[in-house]
């Protein structure tokens, strides 16, 4: 969606555009987890265990199944080592830096929309 500054609104054609695209976006990233496994494993690969300490409150099911759709979306890397026992390492792929500006911007609104809640509050003391 594209941000209109002193222009003309957006067609119908063109929002309906948008509008999917969004849409696909978050088909592929919905739920609670996804992005706070990408940026975990873009900060540093990881064990499953090191993956779950750091992300509290995810169980190892939830946690399983949301790896293995972030693999079938190309967004991480799973990596066996063949010892004994066996090592699983799972790595962030640079497809997944390719959601840098999504992240940056919704830290940003995160961020901005903290702040509104607390004054929100404060006015209500």
């Amino acid at each position: 969606m594209k941000i209109i500054k002193n222009g003309n609104l957006p067609g119908k054609t063109e929002c309906a555009g948008s509008l999917k695209n969004v849409l696909d976006a978050l088909y592929v990233l919905n739920g609670k987890w996804k992005l706070a496994l990408i940026l975990s494993l873009v900060q540093s690969s990881k064990r499953f265990n090191e993956i779950q300490n750091e992300i509290v409150g995810i169980s190892s099911k939830v946690l399983a199944k949301e790896l293995k759709d972030l693999e079938l979306n190309d967004f991480i890397k799973r990596i066996v080592y063949p010892t004994t026992p066996v090592s699983i390492i799972y790595e962030a792929t640079d497809y997944s830096l390719t959601l840098k500006k999504v992240l940056g911007e919704l830290d940003a609104w995160g961020e901005q929309h903290r702040e509104k809640v607390k004054q929100s509050m404060r006015k209500q003391l």
